[in-house]
């Protein structure tokens, strides 16, 4: 029985650096020639990075894409080699695979299928193929087909219908909750319906509000997974295909599938890494409360670049409680990272002095609350701007959806690492955290939440408790579903109307929010698409 040995390259592209993509699939090209390797695979659009958004319609664009595939040509020799370019063609642009040995490109494939929905908005830029593509690579057949092509029967029938005998499959495919087992799931459908086995090689990485979590895979013509890769790792891995009356994929290491909290602690950390790396920032910056969310995303941090590179500032006023002082204080001891007090008492005293003359007449209300998370946004934007760290932002998906946040107060800085996370889900990785070593502080987790913007303030003074809130949010933003199917489903009607009137009354705030981790169904960002100014009501009224 003859055999191919093809390496599966699980590497980590960065949009728009075509030469240091290009150099990276080399290395891993030949890298893989020294393993044996008759065959290496290689993500969709690695060589631009995916997404490439507009950056596909720049003038020099196409150039520095023509040079780089020029450029791969020339180093590699030894080994066959399949990867995904942007295919300019006149006015068109195709999303392709190329497939090029010894300086010859001997086949290209165009995607069939251009996702246009959430995230994906690829009939923007290309035009979709309609040809399969059979390639003969050590004595097997080899059928292409980029990302979305494997989520429809037809391009899988098609390359069948054309001889193919084994699947491969690039891919560009974001990390959500549960994306792994849809992606095997959709994959062993297309297996059994062509009786094919399946080489699926996905890319890592952050890249703005999308992370990429690998879980490259090889799928026998049972669908049963024979390889899997770790998640969240780049790294080159080699599997053999055996192939003679049959093509079976021989046993490899099978990675286990995480626990949700794991693989989204995984991507947030990805996430944070990846945005704070290819902005070339040397740190991060961030104000730590004692409270749960800023004590998750310190830790986050402080996973993602190293306690070296991040700085904590506590920044109490009257209403900051002694607990909170030294919950926070005993979490910087505990990750390790540089800690700063800066009360902003004189700084709200100044400001307040200042507008007692125009507030005259006038009570009390939130605009002195937001005075105060102004004051500290001013104090944490200051830090950042002196010393060139970035500030990270620590609201929660459940903040952002009502505006129980302060716009250019706690939502100012360079990007929301916990953004996509509901409150309910901020405590269960905070939770998940502690299981992997000591770093938020029990009482972090267990006290009520509270902004402490005034006294005896907690959340449950403005919002309906979390276990309440976060579902009915859940079933409006990812599943679209209506003030009355909510309510359906057990939930008081008012409180679900009086939800949803706050969702859309502060859709301004959130176009002015920083970006952050997309990890659910649906996120506020790219995928989230309601108008500013709008008539609609919930319900109407």
């Amino acid at each position: 029985m003859a055999a191919l040995k093809l390496a599966l390259a699980q590497l980590n592209p960065f949009v728009g650096d075509i030469a240091g993509n290009t150099r990276q699939a080399i290395d891993a090209c030949l890298d893989a020639a020294q393993q044996g390797a008759e065959l290496i695979v290689l993500p969709e659009l690695f060589v631009c990075g995916y997404p490439p958004e507009d950056l596909l319609f720049h003038g020099g664009f196409q150039h520095r894409i023509d040079a780089a595939v020029d450029e791969l040509l020339r180093a590699v020799r030894g080994i066959t080699v399949l990867v995904g370019v942007p295919d300019y063609d006149g006015d068109d642009i195709y999303n392709a695979a190329i497939v090029f040995r010894d300086g010859e490109v001997i086949a290209k494939y165009r995607k069939w299928l251009l996702p246009n929905y959430r995230v994906f908005d690829e009939k923007r830029y290309f035009r979709k193929g309609d040809e399969a593509r059979v390639i003969e690579i050590g004595g097997l057949q080899v059928g292409l087909s980029v990302c979305e092509d494997i989520w429809q029967p037809e391009p899988a029938a098609a390359a069948k219908a054309a001889g193919a005998d084994l699947l491969i499959a690039i891919n560009g495919s974001p990390y959500q909750v549960g994306a792994q087992a849809r992606r095997e799931d959709v994959a062993r459908a297309r297996v059994r319906e062509t009786g094919l086995p399946m080489v699926y090689v996905n890319m890592v990485g952050g890249q703005d509000e999308l992370v990429f979590d690998g879980g490259s895979f090889v799928m026998d013509a049972d669908g049963a997974v024979t390889f899997r890769a770790p998640a969240f790792e780049t790294r080159l891995d080699c599997v053999v295909i055996e192939h003679g009356d049959a093509v079976t994929p021989t046993a490899a290491s099978i990675e286990p599938l995480p626990t949700t909290e794991a693989s989204v602690y995984a991507a947030l950390v990805t996430g944070t890494r990846d945005y704070v790396r290819k902005h070339g920032f040397d740190g991060v910056v961030l104000g730590l409360s004692g409270g749960i969310d800023s004590g998750l995303t310190v830790a986050i941090a402080v996973d993602a670049l190293g306690a070296n590179r991040v700085r904590a500032v506590m920044m109490p006023y009257r209403y900051t409680s002694d607990m909170s002082k030294h919950d926070a204080a005993a979490q910087a001891e505990l990750l390790g990272v540089r800690y700063d007090v800066i009360s902003i008492e004189p700084i709200v005293a100044a400001a307040l002095g200042q507008l007692a003359d125009v507030f005259s007449g006038y009570g009390e209300d939130t605009t002195e609350e937001n005075v105060q998370s102004r004051a500290r946004c001013m104090l944490l934007m200051a830090l950042s701007n002196k010393t060139g760290d970035m500030l990270l932002t620590t609201g929660n998906k459940s903040e952002m959806a009502v505006g129980y946040a302060t716009l250019y107060g706690d939502m100012a800085g360079g990007f929301a690492p916990i953004k996509d996370c509901s409150k309910s889900l901020v405590f269960d990785l905070a939770r998940y955290r502690n299981t992997l070593s000591p770093a938020i502080p029990d009482r972090v987790i267990t006290r009520p939440p509270s902004a402490e913007l005034r006294p005896d303030q907690k959340d449950t003074d403005s919002l309906p408790p979390y276990d309440v809130l976060d579902p009915i949010l859940a079933a409006f933003i990812e599943e679209d579903l209506s003030v009355q199917e909510i309510a359906a489903l057990g939930y008081d009607f008012d409180t679900v109307a009086r939800v949803l009137t706050m969702v859309r009354r502060n859709e301004y705030k959130r176009r002015q929010a920083p970006p952050g981790i997309r990890i659910s169904e649906r996120a506020f960002g790219r995928d989230w698409r309601y108008p500013i100014t709008s008539g609609y009501r919930f319900p109407p009224g």
